[in-house]
């Protein structure tokens, strides 16, 4: 067991903004910062890099696209700490934008980790969050974007209210099939994988959110998803105009909200600020 009972996990930490939030939870979090990462030999050399540094994150092995994997880091986290304090869902991929490779085949790759493998790590890790749990879920502005390229007909079934987690599981199912058809264009689709997978998960956090406040809260966790904006990482290339340390910030600070904060509570926030995303559907409400 460890020393402490509290327990923060950022996954796809190795690298990028993912490394960035863990580095800032090493020095801000009181308690443990689990390190995860797919590629152990990384993973491994990225907590030795942090330890350089003077800060003692611990290492987990996750693939995020393996239930096995994820079950393995919730049964840790069960017998270390109890439960889960912090939870940053930051793994993910985007294909180049040259990529030779077909569209219906990025839209499948993409979708299965960026939304389908998040939505697996928020249904096995959520059970086990504390009281006062935070949970922050990497999204982008992309995602909305996407929204509002989509046709009128999906933009209301994404902003609906009463959207639940299988009519989203879906929706997004649909855009991978319509790709493999040739058909998403037709079908009202925008023509952007990852941007369709990130407003996968923006909408899914505003639907976890509404079930915790269903089921448990007294307990007063918050769910968020956010955006850290265009990041100088391998994803980004040499686009990205925002350095690492401030692509952190915003995930950080949600991770790091009071034990009494009430809000944010399901939304998507970018620079500390909450984003009225649906906004570019033309609809009223979220």
């Amino acid at each position: 067991m460890s020393s402490s009972s509290r327990v923060a996990v950022v996954t796809g930490a190795n690298k990028g903004i993912g490394f960035a939030i863990a580095r800032d939870l090493c020095r801000r979090f009181s308690g443990d910062v689990v390190l995860t990462a797919r590629d152990e030999a990384r993973g491994r050399a990225a907590v030795q890099q942090l330890q350089a540094e003077g800060l003692s994150p611990r290492f987990h092995p996750l693939d995020i696209d393996d239930l096995q994997s994820i079950r393995a880091l919730r049964d840790f986290l069960r017998q270390e700490y109890g439960g889960l304090n912090v939870l940053v869902n930051n793994a993910g991929i985007a294909f180049k934008v040259d990529d030779p490779t077909p569209f219906d085949v990025q839209a499948e790759v993409t979708l299965k980790t960026n939304f389908f493998a998040t939505r697996n790590v928020c249904n096995e890790l959520l059970p086990i969050i504390k009281p006062h749990g935070r949970v922050v879920n990497i999204s982008s502005l992309q995602g909305s974007r996407a929204l509002e390229q989509c046709s009128q007909p999906l933009k209301e079934m994404f902003c609906c209210e009463d959207l639940t987690e299988g009519d989203l599981v879906e929706l997004m199912k649909k855009f991978v099939e319509d790709t493999k058809n040739e058909v998403h264009e037709r079908e009202g689709w925008p023509s952007s994988a990852y941007g369709v997978s990130k407003l996968g998960v923006t909408v899914l956090s505003r639907i976890l959110a509404r079930r915790l406040d269903e089921k448990r809260k007294a307990d007063r966790i918050l769910l968020n998803a956010c955006c850290p904006g265009w990041v100088k990482t391998d994803m980004a290339g040499a686009f990205g105009t925002r350095t690492l340390e401030e692509g952190a910030e915003t995930p950080v600070y949600l991770a790091l909200l009071p034990p009494d904060a009430t809000e944010p509570q399901g939304q998507l926030v970018r620079d500390k600020v909450v984003q009225k995303w649906w906004e570019s559907s033309g609809l009223l409400t979220a």
